[in-house]
């Protein structure tokens, strides 16, 4: 409808209406009578909020959402559509890699299109907003959620988050388009001790300067909504926060769209302690401008009370109420509530042979080699392979924030096997279970509860032995091994980030029988391998690769794909590195270079600094050799036109074709404040041939050397700096230069 047919429609809602729009409930208060009261009564909420409501949490489904949508539409009074979310985040039947994979293929543009297949395929099952994307720094592996973020570097994060926001929302092609709601803003990647839902405490600077980037490139590319996190910033819970969303994510970056809760943020602000009953958590939220209540009774019961009392201005539930209503006529719902869902789209479109080949594509990109002591790629009938492990048949590889996906249409690494290898060459068995216990597991939302393991003792043992057999039979084994789905995501810390024990027992014991191993691995975060990364062979880190992984795996494993993955967070030797990243700031007694004794430095006494694997590493089976940084000049000045040319040349050594992420850190070495060691600022990636040399060149400019100084003035500081280019974080060519007044 038109802007003045919107004005009008607004005009004429009541107070209670407007409220209304600013509470989402899930599917079950949208039954009939009879099958709504039970969840009404446990939320709180009167039949006349639900007549009222302005939008529905993760009911997809063509069928479900036309049913819940006629019946509403039939009982609300100015006839305003439902808005229908959803967690849809790397995938919704054909799944993605995780986000953590998806930023080891360093290709936003990649990602960029196959955001625009999950939002067709998510539109056309029902789908309107995505909580998506994820735009947290990643600093801690013990955080279960590492599994939904690219990784822990801002200027990555920004380039993702771009691509993912203007994936999803598709310039608006009808049909194939769904707004992005970035989440989870802000600081959420940073819970002390990484226990999920924890405190948050940390400088001002480094808020400023690491962990808004992401989230602002995501509302730079127009992302229609923004959710708060659970977490404090400043002592002052998100959802509270007027600083926060209104001060910087409103004013002061023009963000006009919605503002949405995590789930009950607002009730648990009285848990946090800023507010003594829901009236009051109602009070702070709204006065923060959050404009959308998910799955509470706090503004529902309080709001208009508030305005009675005037300690709230009705202004400020009629801007909220605009804005939902402008989000939802610019999705032309009042015209189409369906949006465009149909049983016979989505039937046409769920899982097409062109998405499943799209995940494979970027699942081959997102893994990533590890180690390879010449043993791959291998030969395909040429040696007997044993498969082995509780990932090896397993249609749980599409990580646990798939939650809409069916299982059913992911292709095991034993399936994938089975087409290219010959039954002579081929063994399977799973060998072992994933946990010695899964009562830690607990329940979470759309997946049951898993109380036992899966094997009983008997099969526990005749699995074991059945491992060993063919193990002691075969010239390769290929162990397909990690963490169990539930041990990642969401609720997933974790304070030991190894194997899991049973795994690492098989792993240890098919080693003693002196056989070749290659591990591949499925996690959601970076493990510690310490204690196996010696009884391997070889090493490919698969995450959760989605719905095509074992096509992809196996693609990796036999080299008809030369893997290009490049680790966007840092491996630590042992869990008590962490918060580990490769960003680390100067210190008074560096490790490397102090003039202090060996002991009086800032060291571990029994652990290296460094990661075990650095931030940027991969291997591939072709190899490169960087050599000649040249730089056009050693002095910049901060004229806006001013720059400096960095070049280096890359040969590949190898007869093997293959694909080469080049990265270009900076370090500033004096500045008002302390500076990072090392800061990623550009990278690219370019195509090898065999033998064949290329020149990647790299620009410079003033821009660049922007940080927040010591007053909090977003500057660069006339000084001297070094420039690296290198495959990773810790094999770098270097070069000096200067910026002058």
């Amino acid at each position: 409808m038109t802007e003045q047919q919107l004005l009008d429609l607004f005009h004429q809602m009541t107070l209670e209406e407007k409220i209304g729009q600013l509470v989402q409930l899930d599917g079950g208060c949208f039954g009939t009578d009879a099958m709504a009261v039970g969840p009404r009564e446990k939320l709180g909420v009167t039949e006349e909020t639900v007549r009222n409501c302005g939008s529905v949490l993760n009911v997809l489904g063509a069928e479900k959402v036309h049913e819940i949508q006629d019946h509403f539409l039939a009982e609300n009074r100015l006839k305003i559509p439902l808005l229908f979310m959803a967690d849809v985040i790397y995938g919704y039947q054909t799944v993605f890699p995780i986000p953590l994979g998806l930023g080891s293929t360093w290709n936003p543009k990649l990602i960029r299109e196959d955001y625009k297949l999950i939002a067709e395929e998510a539109c056309s099952d029902g789908d309107m907003v995505t909580f998506s994307p994820p735009a947290d720094l990643i600093r801690d592996a013990r955080w279960g959620r590492c599994l939904e973020m690219p990784g822990e570097d801002p200027v990555l994060i920004s380039h993702f988050s771009k691509a993912m926001v203007e994936g999803f929302q598709n310039t608006w092609e009808k049909g194939k388009s769904v707004a992005s709601c970035l989440k989870h803003f802000a600081g959420y990647g940073a819970p002390e001790a990484g226990r999920e839902y924890n405190t948050v405490d940390m400088s001002k600077r480094r808020f400023l300067q690491d962990f808004l980037p992401g989230y602002k490139s995501a509302v730079d590319a127009g992302c229609e909504l923004v959710m708060t996190s659970f977490n404090t910033v400043d002592e002052i819970p998100a959802t509270a926060n007027k600083w926060l969303m209104d001060d910087i994510l409103r004013k002061e970056w023009g963000f006009n769209g919605v503002i949405i809760t995590d789930y009950a943020a607002i009730s648990e602000l009285k848990a946090h302690g800023v507010a003594a009953d829901d009236a009051e958590a109602a009070k702070l939220a709204i006065n923060a401008t959050v404009d959308i209540d998910m799955k509470t009774s706090c503004y529902a019961n309080n709001l208009a009370d508030l305005v009675a009392r005037h300690e709230i201005d009705e202004a400020q539930i009629d801007a909220a109420c605009y804005r939902i209503l402008t989000l939802k006529n610019k999705l032309g719902l009042f015209e189409d509530p369906y949006y465009g869902c149909s049983v016979e789209k989505r039937d046409s479109v769920i899982c097409s042979p062109e998405k499943i080949s799209a995940a494979r594509k970027t699942a081959n990109r997102s893994m990533v080699l590890l180690k390879n002591d010449d043993i791959l790629p291998l030969k395909r009938n040429k040696q007997k392979i044993a498969l082995i492990g509780p990932y090896a048949d397993s249609l749980d590889i599409v990580g646990m924030w798939a939650v809409h996906a069916d299982h059913k249409h992911s292709i095991t690494i034993k399936q994938a096997m089975e087409n290219v290898l010959d039954n002579e060459y081929f063994t399977f068995t799973k060998g072992c279970d994933f946990l010695d216990d899964y009562s830690s597991l607990g329940e979470f939302g759309f997946i049951p509860t898993i109380a036992n393991g899966k094997f009983t003792p008997e099969q526990s043992v005749i699995e074991h032995e059945n491992a060993l057999t063919l193990a002691k039979e075969a010239d390769v084994v290929v162990l397909a091994m990690g963490e169990h789905m539930l041990q990642s995501g969401e609720s997933g810390s974790r304070t030991d980030i190894t194997l899991p024990e049973p795994q690492k027992q098989l792993l240890h014991e098919i080693k003693a029988l002196g056989k070749k191993i290659v591990l591949v691995l499925f996690n959601g975060r970076p493990l510690a391998l310490t204690d196996i990364i010696e009884d391997c062979d070889a090493v490919l880190e698969a995450w959760f690769p989605g719905t095509a992984g074992g096509l992809s795996i196996c693609d990796c494993l036999f080299g008809d794909y030369n893997p290009s993955g490049r680790l966007t967070v840092s491996f630590p030797y042992h869990v008590g590195q962490e918060p580990l990243y490769y960003s680390q700031f100067a210190t008074g007694r560096p490790a490397n270079g102090s003039t202090h004794s060996g002991r009086f430095v800032s060291r571990y006494l029994d652990c290296p600094n460094e990661a075990l694997f650095p931030f940027g590493y991969g291997l591939s089976y072709h190899k490169a050799e960087y050599s000649n940084l040249t730089l056009s000049q050693t002095k910049i000045s901060k004229s806006a036109d001013d720059s400096i040319q960095v070049s280096i040349t890359v040969t590949n050594t190898s007869g093997t074709s293959g694909t080469e992420t080049v990265q270009l850190y900076l370090r500033d070495l004096v500045g008002s404040v302390v500076r990072p060691i090392l800061e990623l600022k550009d990278f690219k990636q370019i195509y090898l041939g065999a033998h064949e040399t290329q020149k990647v060149t790299f620009t410079i400019t003033e821009e660049m050397l922007r940080f927040y100084t010591k007053d909090y003035t977003y500057q660069s500081e006339p000084g001297n700096f070094k420039v690296f280019v290198g495959p990773n974080s810790a094999e770098l060519l270097e070069a000096d230069f200067s910026l002058t007044i």
